[in-house]
């Protein structure tokens, strides 16, 4: 009788192993949004909580690197950055997305080897936590667009040396594309360095060189022949070029080479909650 008493309990909380790896329960990520934006507030504060410019150096970081590539790429390099775009804005342009980009892979990719100790003493949704990076990353962004957005109005509206087009109107498509890009490279590489540490230590080094990959500082117009395809073959490529396109007016708009990125990201993000949902089941005995 008792057995039987036990069994008709009604729980408010079943947690179980789940029975496949691509089983993510959308229903209970809902559940705990609480605490997603707790890990988000969390993000935020304390990566700036000692310093004395505090949430300032959001705006400060890209303004230094975009005047640091000026001087070396632009006035010491001598590379063009397009006809008529001011070369300010064209790496604030870049460095805006980039920074967004590496930074979120970068912390999402070093989620369970940064997390082992909570993860080993309470039960929550594993996605949660890169969760939290991305949607603290876009805070981030937002900041760093925003002063994006004033360099870029006073050189359409005072300077007049650019001329946008609708394209603009996309703007959050590419970058919704960008995010869960970042999203899926991050968790398919936090995956694998539950096993193999060695990637912890080439992450780091990879984003560096992934970012002469990707028209951060050389426009795609003047990349040609078999480094163009390699340019083009990186799925950012199209994403920063199509941004470009619309706020500066110049750039390379490809349909296929978008179309490419989209499906390279949904290749990649569901590879990558795949083999996540796998390893979480048994990280903590490798960890």
């Amino acid at each position: 009788m008792a057995d039987q008493s036990v069994s008709n309990d009604k729980w408010d909380i079943h947690i179980s192993s789940g029975g496949g790896y691509s089983n993510t329960n959308f229903r209970e990520l809902w559940h705990y949004r609480d605490l997603l934006l707790m890990f988000v507030k969390k993000d935020i504060i304390t990566v700036y909580k000692q310093t004395i410019l505090g949430p300032i150096w959001f705006v400060v970081q890209p303004v230094l690197t975009s005047l640091m590539y000026l001087f070396i790429f632009s006035d010491i390099a001598k590379i063009p950055t397009g006809k008529g775009i001011p070369p300010l804005l064209f790496y604030l342009a870049g460095t805006t997305l980039w920074n967004y980009f590496s930074d979120t892979l970068n912390v999402t990719s070093k989620t369970f080897t940064d997390n082992s100790s909570i993860f080993g003493k309470v039960y929550f949704p594993r996605i949660i936590l890169p969760l939290s990076k991305v949607v603290s990353g876009l805070i981030k962004f937002l900041i760093q667009f925003s002063l994006f957005a004033v360099f870029w109005a006073y050189y359409v509206f005072i300077s007049k040396s650019i001329t946008p087009n609708w394209y603009i109107l996309l703007s959050p498509l590419w970058l919704l594309i960008m995010v869960l890009m970042s999203l899926g490279f991050g968790v398919l590489i936090t995956s694998l360095t539950t096993k193999y540490r060695d990637l912890t230590f080439l992450i780091g080094f990879g984003v560096q060189l992934a970012m002469y990959a990707t028209p951060v500082i050389i426009p795609l117009s003047e990349v040609h022949g078999r480094k163009r395809i390699f340019y083009l073959l990186n799925p950012l490529t199209s994403l920063f070029e199509a941004f470009k396109y619309g706020f500066l007016g110049q750039g390379a708009f490809d349909v296929k080479w978008l179309v490419y990125s989209t499906c390279f990201m949904l290749v990649l993000l569901c590879t990558g909650i795949i083999i996540f949902n796998r390893v979480e089941k048994r990280f903590i005995d490798t960890v």
